[in-house]
């Protein structure tokens, strides 16, 4: 399936606003599940071997160029946007002479499989043909342009939907244009510049260019695809929300075939480069982010958010935590209900237990932190006990500082370690203390005000 050696420059169109999605954002820059659209296209491009790809802007072109930066792409931009056929004419000074197909698809179809690329450029190539367009048949053609033939099947035009409000014979027709062509480039180079502007519209249309290859004798190929759901473009937020129940459903069918168990595939959202290891168990309302890495044999419990984080083997995250940018070692449990802010390292056999906040600190192997505990700059030495309702005083209003604590160390419950300070190997520090100075190894540490008992007041109530 690899389309390398057939010199194609691929000219995706990406300059539209997208109305029908009542946005301030460009409509190729929505997102399904965590990334644009549009980059998954590009993924697809390039899987199949099509490397040299011209991407068209114009609607906050410096937006989308932002965002795909990293795909390796060419931009043009067309301003203004004077419809698909003017779209391919800004692209073509980008692209190479050496090319002998040009691919057009359109930014806002990103499901696109890898087979329905080639299989497209499969019937060019075979035919020799100067224009080949992918089809669909659908129960209703919609908004979609419609794919006319003659007698003997051939295509003849691609009509415009608006441009065929007075033909109902022609709106009757099930078989639309998804939007993708290979062309002749040869013969794209020269038709471009034969296109009218739509007396409707006045845009310039690339469809087009079917007519004006039958008035050259020119072959024209029509590839009815089977996969009509994957073809259609996103125009509205009900289509997005389709297309992302998609992307997830083959997402999660990828991760349970390499042997990861979704105790509900429906309700658990994995982005796409989240890596999950086998064995592990995933339930209910599960958010899997970013560049998240789960090692196996894990578990991870309902309304779990883990974003751009490591979990090793045998980790056990259960409900309601959130884990953001963060190291958690083999063996450790986690919640229900703890936050592990960026930049937390848990090594093995960690314990934070429930409402326990961790945020840019080490807790070495075997630390224990059970609840009500917030842990921010902190180094915490192997085999420490951290206490109900602890806390790192860290933040002065201007700096944050540091607190160490030694291996071994007992931090009695209620207490606040003002920060910077030091709690040695060893060391005790008594419960309801609030430390401010350095506690050495091996010492007891208390900072508390004497316990006093007074008369009780009466009040309300006569002596008797």
């Amino acid at each position: 399936m690899n389309l390398t050696k057939d010199n194609i420059t691929a000219v995706i169109l990406a300059a539209g606003q997208g109305t029908r999605m009542k946005s301030s954002q460009p409509k190729v820059l929505h997102e399904i599940l965590g990334r644009p659209m549009s980059a998954y296209l590009l993924d697809t491009l390039k899987e199949v071997g099509v490397n040299d790809i011209v991407v068209v802007v114009g609607h906050q072109a410096e937006a989308v160029k932002e965002a795909l930066k990293d795909h390796g792409v060419r931009f043009v931009i067309q301003e203004p946007q004077l419809g698909t056929g003017h779209a391919v004419q800004v692209a073509m000074p980008a692209v190479p002479a050496s090319a002998a197909t040009v691919m057009v698809l359109c930014g806002d179809a990103p499901l696109i499989s890898g087979a329905s690329v080639a299989a497209l450029q499969r019937l060019h190539a075979g035919a020799n043909a100067a224009v080949t367009v992918q089809t669909i048949e659908l129960p209703d053609g919609a908004h979609y342009g419609r794919v006319v033939r003659d007698e003997s099947g051939r295509v003849v035009a691609v009509v415009q939907a608006k441009d065929s409000k007075d033909r109902p014979d022609l709106l009757a027709i099930r078989e639309i244009n998804t939007g993708a062509y290979c062309f002749d480039a040869a013969f794209l180079v020269d038709g471009l510049m034969k296109i009218p502007k739509s007396p409707v519209t006045g845009e310039i249309y690339l469809t087009d260019l079917i007519h004006i290859a039958r008035q050259q004798g020119r072959g024209v190929e029509a590839l009815i695809d089977p996969d009509w759901e994957a073809l259609l473009g996103i125009n509205s937020r009900a289509e997005l929300a389709g297309a992302t129940r998609t992307v997830k459903r083959r997402i999660n069918a990828r991760h349970m075939d390499q042997g990861v168990s979704l105790m509900d595939p429906e309700a658990t959202y994995i982005e796409s480069f989240v890596t999950i290891g086998k064995d592990t168990v995933i339930y209910p309302n599960v958010y899997l982010q970013g560049k998240t890495v789960i090692g196996e044999n894990c578990r991870i419990e309902a309304s779990v958010k883990i974003v751009d984080s490591v979990l090793e083997h045998d980790v056990y995250v259960k409900m309601g935590c959130v884990i953001t940018q963060s190291r958690v070692g083999s063996g450790v449990d986690i919640g229900p209900f703890a936050h592990l802010r960026p930049l937390s390292d848990l090594r093995q056999g960690v314990h934070v237990g429930n409402f326990v906040e961790v945020k840019k600190s080490v807790l070495h192997e075997g630390v224990k932190a059970g609840h009500l505990t917030y842990l921010g700059d902190a180094d915490v030495g192997a085999g420490t006990n951290v206490g109900a309702g602890t806390i790192t005083c860290n933040y002065d209003g201007e700096k944050k500082h540091a607190t160490v604590i030694g291996e071994g160390a007992f931090i009695g419950s209620n207490t606040a370690l003002v920060a910077p300070v030091t709690v040695g190997a060893g060391a005790y520090v008594g419960a309801g203390s609030t430390i401010t100075e350095d506690v050495p190894p091996g010492k007891l540490g208390i900072a508390r005000a004497r316990q006093v008992n007074l008369q009780r007041r009466l009040v309300g109530k006569k002596k008797e």
